[in-house]
């Protein structure tokens, strides 16, 4: 094993979670998650992307949540990390920065209306947020005139 490049694996875990995708390893440590792949937990949440070490979320990838939640964007020590976009059950949407799984710095929050606010978010405080006003509202606002 040691010195090849990454072996494509299909494996369910005691727990009923389901890894399919690349690893690597060698004789003496053993079989682990690197590169690309999909881990199915057995309670539905679905994280399809980059491993790194077998332990770790780590690079880019999307998880899915059961309640139909949906993050898509950077993954750093499996948490949220760097720049993503992130959708709520209600369809509304956080796409900008995220730092330990929060919200963090510059971003653009759109509601389920479709507005956008944008400005600097900070975990779950998000002060001084400005509506974006787009073409679209614009253009409908000179027709009602």
């Amino acid at each position: 094993m040691s010195g090849e490049g990454p072996i494509n694996v299909s494996y369910i875990f005691p727990n009923g979670d389901k890894y399919e995708g690349e690893c690597s390893g060698s004789a003496s440590e053993g079989v682990k998650r690197s590169g690309a792949g999909k881990h199915a937990s057995a309670g539905g949440v679905i994280y399809t992307g980059e491993w790194l070490e077998d332990k770790q979320m780590h690079g880019r990838g999307t998880m899915q949540h059961p309640s139909g939640a949906l993050y898509e964007g950077e993954f750093k020590d499996n948490m949220y990390h760097g720049k993503g976009t992130y959708t709520f059950p209600d369809g509304s949407t956080y796409k900008g920065h995220f730092h330990h799984n929060r919200l963090d710095g510059d971003g653009a929050f759109t509601d389920t209306k479709g507005q956008v606010w944008t400005g600097e978010f900070l975990g779950r405080a998000a002060l001084g947020l400005k509506l974006q006003h787009t073409s679209e509202k614009q253009a409908l606002f000179y027709y009602d005139v």
